[in-house]
């Protein structure tokens, strides 16, 4: 581990009935963590994160399985405190997310990236735009 390296984090969490995207985040702006994991290996991912990395802000996106993932972490971690975050078109930010960290290549890039899926799912990149968000609301 660097020690060098701002281990001050948010972590975000977006929630989904059989898999969650979770993206660490600095305060500082810099991704750490992105990581797509199946619902019933949440609380294993979340305790590897926190071991990790110096948690100042828990968020879980507002929609889909929210209420039971709030409750699971406010059970696992009762000294966090966690903030639900609003989750309004954060899949269509997380593929525009996606691809700006993966720009097309080949015949693809010609395509009108409205048109494009990424190939894979982007649910981390939810939580990123998430922590992303709020980062830019709750920091100087």
């Amino acid at each position: 581990m660097n020690s060098g390296v701002p281990r001050a984090v948010v972590l975000a969490v977006d929630p989904g009935s059989a898999k969650c995207g979770l993206a660490v985040v600095g305060l500082d702006g810099e991704t750490r963590e992105l990581e797509v994991v199946q619902r019933d290996q949440l609380a294993q991912a979340l305790a590897d994160l926190v071991d990790e990395f110096e948690v100042r802000a828990l968020l879980v996106g507002d929609r889909t399985g929210s209420r039971d993932v709030v409750a699971q972490i406010a059970s696992l971690y009762p000294d966090l405190t966690v903030q639900t975050a609003p989750e309004h078109e954060t899949t269509l930010r997380a593929r525009d997310r996606y691809f700006k960290d993966h720009p097309p290549r080949g015949w693809r890039r010609l395509v009108p990236r409205g048109m494009l899926l990424p190939p894979r799912a982007v649910d981390d990149y939810a939580a990123l735009v998430i922590a992303e968000d709020w980062l830019a609301h709750h920091t100087d």
